[in-house]
């Protein structure tokens, strides 16, 4: 058997081996293997029927109910490819990136499908919502986890759940809460990053960026124009009162306004083209300008107003097409600007693992509509985007 098999599914069978144990039942680490070579092969669909014609013939049965119907705990497969993750770009100079990816589904009754934004359609749209934590250094990405949002109208619906065989343990909650949750789960097992980044669907979260501080986390996160800021100098005073309750909260000293009006205060002369590296074009580049601020997401002082918060950079970037965007980051006071650029720009990353994971692994082909047949092709899928990466690295292929 050994002789018919060839190199890289014979690497594969190794890097395998820490999965496969941690599986501990025979007949999963019979078929995990078989399902991550359907994923590696080349037919184009990744659904059971074609990835089993291709790899295990005349046993579509069997590698249905394994990943569509038997229940088995993802959590050993997702402490392994943590460890994988990390071995393969794990650093202080790592980036854990934040963000969700939709997979277009038509009918109900898979799990968690709903009417809701699809980025890969770039519209509203029936899909499910995957959080995603991607680890990704020196341009290299691996996804470390994808956990299914479910929304309200699902969490909600008992006979839902039960068809599709929900959890209890899985109820609401959003985006931002599981990406946190995830965090910390990657965090505890001694994943090795260097800062957290996130587009403005996270950042523009305020309860999202204290909670990442608070873990002693770095953090660079895409926001909405609109988000208020006070300059570096506000003070809160509280003038004396003849009679009444005295005060609870101070009076800033200096107004608040929107980021795009603190930006435009700051002149043309505050940008600067910056290049964060090269693209198969050359040197990719645009114009970024940085100012020190205190967010307004301080305490609560009524009226929804919110006083001065932690001080943090104020980054605007200027794209080439004419785009503007806006980004926070609590990289220490004397950071250089081109290392905030750098880090924001290094999202890009986890698009390039999603796309490859949809495109060549089959991310969104999975048929079934269970929330743990879910779950275990999303993991299986991750590990065979990792085991790729190995090779890629171990080759030194880009």
């Amino acid at each position: 058997m050994e002789t018919t098999r060839t190199s890289w599914e014979r690497q594969l069978d190794r890097w395998l081996e820490p999965a496969v144990r941690s599986l501990r039942h025979k007949t999963r680490q019979k078929w995990a293997p078989v399902y991550v070579r359907g994923l590696l092969s080349a037919t184009k669909r990744k659904s059971v029927e074609p990835m089993a014609a291709a790899v295990s013939p005349g046993e579509k049965e069997q590698l249905h109910h394994f990943v569509a119907t038997s229940r088995w705990d993802v959590a050993p497969l997702e402490e392994i490819l943590l460890e994988k993750a990390d071995e393969l770009v794990g650093g202080d100079d790592a980036h854990l990136i934040i963000d969700d990816t939709a997979v277009p589904k038509k009918g109900e009754h898979s799990v968690g499908v709903a009417h809701q934004y699809c980025g890969q359609l770039g519209k509203q749209a029936n899909c499910q919502c995957l959080v995603s934590l991607t680890l990704a250094r020196d341009e290299m990405p691996v996804p470390v986890a994808l956990r299914l949002f479910l929304p309200e109208s699902w969490a909600t619906d008992a006979p839902r759940r039960r068809r599709a065989a929900v959890p209890e343990s899985a109820v609401y909650r959003p985006k931002w809460q599981i990406a946190l949750d995830e965090i910390r789960r990657v965090k505890a097992h001694g994943v090795q990053f260097g800062d957290v980044l996130a587009d403005a669907g996270y950042g523009a979260c305020a309860a999202f960026r204290h909670e990442l501080t608070s873990m002693g986390l770095t953090w660079a996160v895409g926001i909405s124009p609109e988000q208020r800021v006070f300059p570096l100098s506000v003070r809160l005073k509280f003038p004396k009162q003849s009679s009444g309750r005295p005060r609870k909260h101070g009076v800033p000293t200096a107004p608040r306004q929107t980021v795009r009006k603190a930006i435009q205060g700051l002149g043309p002369q505050a940008f600067r083209r910056i290049s964060w590296r090269r693209g198969t074009k050359g040197p990719l580049v645009a114009e970024f300008a940085a100012v020190r601020v205190r967010v307004a997401d301080g305490d609560h002082a009524g009226h929804n107003i919110h006083l001065p918060g932690e001080e943090a950079w104020l980054v605007c970037e200027r794209r080439s097409n004419g785009e503007v965007k806006y980004h926070l980051s609590n990289h220490p006071p004397r950071t250089a600007l081109r290392t905030i650029a750098a880090a924001i720009k290094a999202r890009w990353a986890c698009e390039q693992a999603h796309q490859q994971l949809k495109q060549e692994l089959g991310l969104g082909h999975f048929e079934g509509r269970s929330w743990h047949g879910l779950h275990h092709h999303v993991v299986l899928s991750m590990i065979a985007f990792a085991f790729l990466q190995h090779l890629r690295r171990s080759e030194n292929k880009p």
